[in-house]
């Protein structure tokens, strides 16, 4: 298993400061949210095994559950084919999303029954 240098995550963010990051439960199989990621954030999520984010709209980075408990253990993370978007494993603790849904995504805008 390929293991990313700490000190070499610049190839991430050649195209922008900010790299989407969607986070997946691990054991629900379910997308958690979308979030963005930094250099820094990245670095921070490597060196402590849980999520760290940056936030667009607080301008600041965040450690998902650090207040609310609601942690995000990372598995694993993956990258996309030209390094420009991530995909991080997680163990959820509690709900993911601030409105207290365990997933952001629970806005249904098409279609008919998914089973």
């Amino acid at each position: 298993m390929t293991q990313i240098d700490i000190n070499d995550l610049d190839r991430f963010f050649l195209k922008s400061d900010l790299i989407p990051a969607v986070a997946f439960d691990v054991d629900t199989k379910t997308v958690l949210m979308l979030a963005y990621m930094n250099k820094e954030s990245l670095k921070k999520t490597l060196e402590t095994g849980y999520t760290w984010y940056w936030s667009r709209s607080r301008n600041e980075l965040w450690n998902k559950g650090a207040t609310s408990g609601h942690l995000q253990k990372v598995i694993s993370i993956y990258s996309d084919c030209d390094d420009d978007t991530l995909l991080l494993n997680v163990k959820q603790t509690g709900a993911a999303c601030h409105t207290g849904s365990y997933s952001c995504f629970f806005n249904k805008i098409y279609g008919g029954n998914d089973d």
